[in-house]
């Protein structure tokens, strides 16, 4: 017997202003050959946040045909505008706003957002992951509601909330705290992007297990990969796979 799928198309760090086009019409043709029942993106849509890459962005985005959920990066925060940047950092996504930080509900699978960016930090890189106790909080209740929904619970931010060895520095403050929350709620994963290279790793904290899907990227700022995205399958019966695919230039 075939278990009905859901199947999710996660992308990250597009990066419009320094985009990889080939990377982007291969992506485009595998969304339209193969009609996902949603794109995800975990942020970084631009490169510097401006009025111009926001534009091909959103034209990029609305191209594709399929629902549509992005959350934003560390990069969509206006840079050279510290007004704009502090009161209201999202601001710039225009036709895109209606999907930043919305809930993704489909046959089988609830995509919740949260939001691991800050405006500024005292620390080098300024543009790793923060947990703000409130957007927890709202990922926490937003679960919480979604308890006795029998559909999986995937959680979507930017920053991976644990780092790729367990035995290492986390850069994203407060990650541990958050990964055990999510898990403890009922969260089965964590879409995230960030550090430009696709992952997919079963971690636990308290003996809670939680799966980590990490994104690559489909710019020109390569960090030793190539572009890549993700095919997420969850099925009716509860599984999750990942597939990732990998851009091969020629």
């Amino acid at each position: 017997m075939t278990v009905p799928i859901t199947r999710l198309f996660h992308i990250s760090d597009v990066h419009f202003g320094a985009e990889d086009r080939a990377a982007l019409a291969w992506f485009e043709l595998a969304v339209r050959s193969e009609q996902p029942d949603a794109v995800v993106c975990t942020g970084d849509l631009t490169q510097r946040a401006t009025h111009m890459q926001y534009a091909a962005a959103a034209g990029w985005f609305a191209g594709l045909g399929v629902p549509v959920m992005v959350q934003p990066g560390n990069h969509d925060m206006p840079y050279f505008n510290l007004w704009e940047r502090f009161r209201t950092p999202y601001g710039r996504y225009g036709v895109l706003a209606e999907a930043v930080g919305t809930e993704l509900e489909l046959d089988h699978v609830v995509v919740v957002p949260f939001d691991t960016n800050v405006r500024a930090q005292l620390r080098w890189p300024w543009s790793d992951g923060v947990v703000r106790r409130r957007k927890l909080d709202a990922a926490l209740a937003r679960l919480a509601a979604l308890k006795a929904d029998p559909r999986i619970k995937l959680v979507a931010c930017h920053h991976p909330l644990l780092p790729a060895e367990d035995d290492a520095r986390n850069p994203t403050i407060r990650g541990d705290m958050a990964f055990a929350a999510l898990a403890k709620a009922g969260a089965s994963g964590v879409l995230s992007g960030h550090v430009h290279r696709p992952f997919d790793l079963m971690r636990a904290r308290g003996n809670r297990p939680l799966r980590m899907i990490g994104a690559g990227t489909l710019s020109t700022r390569l960090r030793g990969a190539e572009p890549s995205f993700n095919v997420v399958n969850v099925g009716s019966d509860g599984s999750i796979t990942v597939e990732r695919r990998d851009f091969l230039r020629g």
